[in-house]
């Protein structure tokens, strides 16, 4: 790239993700958008945990993506060696989180450390890392921070922390409006997160309060959705509130064959789900860190034999040879042969989603595995756990219009509302029968063919990163 002009100089951007799954999946698939883009990229880990999934998935990048780990300092924080990373946390709610999110902020010195050294054109930080502003502030490096969640849920949240509605109401079911936006959209107190409804001063709170802050003092915020997909949200996240933000996804779509598949178990759902009719099979899936108990698989089994639909269910339960598991109803396995398959531990939810045998999705809301239903054509059962799920949901039934409320009712962490069968049952109906179920299939498969197309060269998202690209080599003179 020898020549320095403007438009010609390499740009070198430094990713620092956090280091839960949802948050590591989609800063690799920008990294190698950046990348593929003719820009250096470094990834800075800060454990060791995700190696062996950033390095097979990067193996034709090698030249072009370099990977720093620094140490977590776990025993300062009072934390077992080795919990490095939320997955390795035992009781998500307690006070390990607490102690891992302040391990977090002590990651500062570290990370000044690497932007000394390579000054790079712009540091890409993760939501829960505000802090890292003000690092490279020292330096005169533009921080984009990336929140893995769409315009919608910030347009929300950001509303919600600006206007503090929930203060305002006399108990935690009464109906609230969220105040200056786009559209009419209801919400109560018991579904915000828990940070947000009790300002308690922890960890998570101090977090989120900085992350706000943040916002609207770094270069700008990196978006993993597309202008067309919620238009208004988008202008009014700019406009209205002010904040500098570029739309660069559906990042999963940048990924060729999706890489991070696992050949071996791919092979045998992909297998069963050839022999099936085009929309016949439910995919139930809950992500990488809800955690449900006993009784609340029971009902979900119970719910799944009682809708008559055949399902792929993920769960995250391995099988003790010999023992009977208690979490299924009586010979449900045997019952449910033919009807359905239960996966076990990790599955290939992308390759799963796109097979056109599949017709629903019943999920948590979690962006990523929502953009990846929108972009498979695959309309929803929402089921918020935590996190921004609840306004996930929202733009999901009330935007779109393209999925069934489950009707959780209360934010909590990991674990979530308790839902019965029969309601199961019925919205797994819903979206499975009937007129209503054609519609928002075919609404869900228009979007998602905008979303396919907005990655390609010359669509909303690349065009967006090419004006990104352009405003960073502008910054740097």
């Amino acid at each position: 790239m020898g020549s320095q002009t403007n438009d010609h100089h390499q740009l070198h951007a430094i990713f620092f993700p956090f280091m839960a799954q949802g948050h590591v999946i989609p800063t690799i698939h920008m990294a190698k958008l950046f990348a593929s883009n003719g820009s250096k990229v470094t990834i800075i880990l800060s454990t060791s945990y995700f190696i062996p999934l950033l390095s097979k998935s990067i193996e034709n990048y090698t030249s072009m993506i370099d990977i720093i780990n620094i140490k977590f300092p776990a025993a300062e924080v009072g934390l077992p060696e080795g919990v490095d990373n939320p997955h390795a946390v035992a009781n998500p709610s307690g006070d390990m989180i607490q102690k891992y999110f302040r391990g977090c902020r002590q990651l500062g010195p570290q990370l000044e450390q690497i932007l000394d050294q390579i000054r790079p054109d712009c540091l890409v930080a993760d939501m829960f890392f505000p802090w890292a502003n003000d690092v490279a502030a020292k330096f005169g490096i533009p921080t984009l921070l990336f929140h893995g969640t769409c315009c919608f849920a910030l347009c929300a949240s950001t509303s919600v922390f600006l206007h503090e509605p929930h203060k305002k109401v006399s108990s935690d079911s009464e109906h609230f409006f969220i105040p200056d936006f786009p559209d009419k959209i209801e919400i109560t107190r018991s579904k915000l997160p828990e940070f947000v409804r009790y300002d308690d001063g922890n960890e998570l709170t101090k977090v989120f309060k900085a992350m706000r802050e943040v916002e609207s003092r770094c270069y700008g915020v990196l978006i993993n959705s597309f202008y067309e997909l919620e238009q208004g949200y988008a202008d009014h996240y700019r406009k209205v509130l002010g904040r500098k933000a570029w739309q660069i996804g559906p990042l999963f779509l940048t990924e060729p064959n999706n890489k991070m598949v696992d050949s071996n178990n791919q092979h045998e759902c992909l297998k069963w789900l050839n022999s099936k009719k085009p929309n016949s099979i439910i995919y139930v899936s809950f992500g990488s860190l809800a955690s449900f108990n006993d009784e609340q698989l029971m009902e979900i089994a119970t719910g799944l034999e009682a809708s008559g639909h055949q399902f792929i269910w993920v769960v995250k339960k391995e099988k003790v040879k010999g023992v009977e598991e208690e979490w299924l109803p009586e010979g449900f396995e045997e019952r449910m042969k033919e009807r359905g398959l239960i996966i076990r531990g990790w599955a290939p939810q992308v390759p799963i989603l796109e097979h056109e045998a599949v017709g629903g999705f019943v999920t948590h809301c979690g962006w990523n595995s929502t953009l990846e239903s929108v972009c498979a054509g695959v309309p929803m059962v929402t089921w918020p756990i935590a996190a921004e799920q609840f306004y996930n949901e929202k733009l999901v039934c009330q935007i779109l219009r393209i999925g069934v409320e489950v009707g959780t009712m209360k934010w909590k962490m990991n674990v979530g509302d308790f839902v019965k069968s029969e309601a199961i049952r019925n919205a797994v109906s819903k979206i499975m029968e009937g007129e209503e179920a054609e519609e928002m299939r075919s609404r869900v498969k228009s979007v998602g063919e905008i979303g396919r197309n907005a990655i390609k060269e010359g669509g909303s998202s690349m065009l967006d990163l090419h004006v990104l690209f352009h405003d960073l080599r502008s910054a740097r003179h």
